[in-house]
């Protein structure tokens, strides 16, 4: 990125984040209090609160950097953003239902992205006061201190993040040794957390979407952590499909050991033996 461009998404991050924090406040009016929901299909629940949100952020970003292209979660997709140099791509409310069950789990995401690969990134969970938040080249900070990953690099006694009954599932070949689990519903907090050093590493298998992944992606990079496909190569944003096959992000040490060890996860289709 030449100083110009840097000089750019520098002011491009300030609005970003000041836009983060406007909305967290709209975020946390919701919480904790009554709210309309229902569900977008494919069991996906959304709110009232999430698209207060989306609307807020779309307002301002629009306004302040007009040129720019729009993804959101909770905003019908439009292939114009394909022709466009640069794109914010928002999840209002990761975590809906942590949100929806009053639980401080959730984060506001936004990514600038050119070129496929985030350049600005913003997590922010608006419940805990926690800020993360990147430019390329910059670093990542969390309330304005400097982060980094664990230099954890065996998988036992790792900190994982995710579901423990997905760790502890009989369709791993070679099951997981000893580690402990803690599960958070925002994908992009997890992610977060790791980029933090809190936990060493957290593991996707499902379908995960852009707005899912591209704020905490550059998060996690800056502090000196690695995010990949689950076979190791680079994820990539703003594509013609805005979904991905999952997910591995950890600390650099222990990255290789997570992709080992999801060999051994067995297709659905493959006969276990109930003990």
């Amino acid at each position: 990125m030449s100083d110009a461009d840097q000089i750019v998404s520098t002011a491009e991050h300030n609005v970003a984040v000041d836009a983060a924090r406007e909305a967290g406040a709209v975020a946390m009016s919701y919480f904790g209090g009554e709210f309309a929901q229902w569900d977008k299909g494919d069991d996906s629940p959304v709110t009232e609160a999430d698209i207060a949100v989306d609307n807020l952020l779309r307002k301002r970003l629009g306004e302040a950097f007009p040129g720019h292209g729009w993804l959101s979660e909770e905003t019908e997709d439009n292939s114009d953003r394909l022709a466009q140099h640069r794109i914010w791509i928002v999840d209002p409310i990761d975590g809906t239902r942590a949100f929806m069950r009053g639980e401080p789990h959730f984060t506001i995401c936004i990514a600038l992205v050119e070129q496929a690969r985030p350049i600005s990134a913003i997590v922010f969970n608006p419940a805990s006061g926690e800020m993360y938040e990147a430019v390329r080249g910059g670093g990542a900070r969390l309330n304005g201190q400097p982060i980094a990953p664990s230099g954890k690099a065996q998988l036992a006694g790792a900190r994982m993040l995710g579901t423990p009954s997905f760790y502890h599932s009989k369709r791993w070949a070679v099951p997981w040794p000893d580690i402990h689990v803690e599960k958070r519903n925002s994908i992009a907090y997890r992610v977060a957390l790791v980029a933090a050093g809190q936990f060493d590493g957290c593991i996707g298998l499902s379908s995960v979407n852009d707005w899912d992944l591209a704020a905490a992606d550059l998060i996690l990079h800056e502090a000196g952590g690695r995010i990949s496909r689950r076979d190791g190569t680079e994820l990539l944003y703003n594509q013609r499909s805005v979904r991905h096959a999952g997910f591995i992000a950890s600390g650099h040490a222990l990255h290789p050991a997570l992709i080992g060890q999801l060999a051994n996860w067995r297709p659905r289709a493959s006969n276990l033996v109930s003990s």
